[in-house]
């Protein structure tokens, strides 16, 4: 049997837990901008209630971190996940703002690829909420991680397909600067959960 002089207090796998939680909420709110006849201007108000939730569970997380004597695994990787949890958060809400805030949803549609990579953060924000519960025994974790990455490199095709749909000509070119700055923030909020999963993964193989 492995013995070790950690804790397992909780409070810690608790506030990740939180913090991925709120992540699924904020993909579920981009979900919604893409149904019809949605009031945008709720959506990304809800959206910023749920980023300025996660602030506080990151500030709540620091503090935990500096009273705390004897932490579960080094203190600057669970500083590392808080702030990598909290910056996906950000990313979803920029998107979510952006596009209130430059009017897209006003367009006939958006393009199919924005659905996709909106998809694709769904996924790994299900699975990064999923896999968060398991940090406390160290298990399971494998797959969550494998999956994730397999997940940006789909999210990095949608990406770049996207870019030559809105360079192809079918947009002005007021749109095209304005998508093109949704696509960025979507895209970096895919490589984001992947800096998650990579961080869990260096976690366990420190832990394992």
């Amino acid at each position: 049997m492995k013995f070790s002089f950690r804790p397992t207090e909780g409070a810690f796998y608790e506030l990740f837990t939180r913090a991925a939680q709120n992540l699924v909420k904020g993909t579920d709110l981009l979900n919604e901008l893409g149904l019809p006849g949605v009031e945008v201007q709720s959506v990304s108000e809800r959206l910023t209630e749920v980023e300025h939730d996660s602030d506080q569970i990151t500030h709540e997380l620091y503090k935990k971190i500096n009273s705390t004597f004897i932490t579960p695994f080094d203190r600057e990787d669970i500083y590392r996940l808080g702030s990598q949890l909290d910056d996906v958060m950000d990313h979803l809400e920029a998107v979510g703002n952006l596009l209130y805030l430059y009017g897209l949803t006003k367009l006939p549609s958006l393009p199919r690829e924005m659905h996709e990579l909106v998809n694709v953060l769904d996924q790994q924000a299900k699975l990064t909420a999923e896999a968060m519960p398991r940090l406390k025994s160290m298990k399971d974790l494998e797959d969550y991680w494998i999956e994730c990455n397999r997940l940006e490199n789909d999210g990095d095709q949608a990406y770049r397909m996207l870019l030559v749909r809105l360079f192809s000509g079918e947009y002005d070119a007021l749109t095209v600067l304005k998508m093109k700055e949704v696509a960025d923030e979507l895209e970096a909020a895919c490589d984001a959960f992947e800096h998650v999963a990579n961080t869990v993964e260096t976690i366990a193989v420190k832990e394992s």
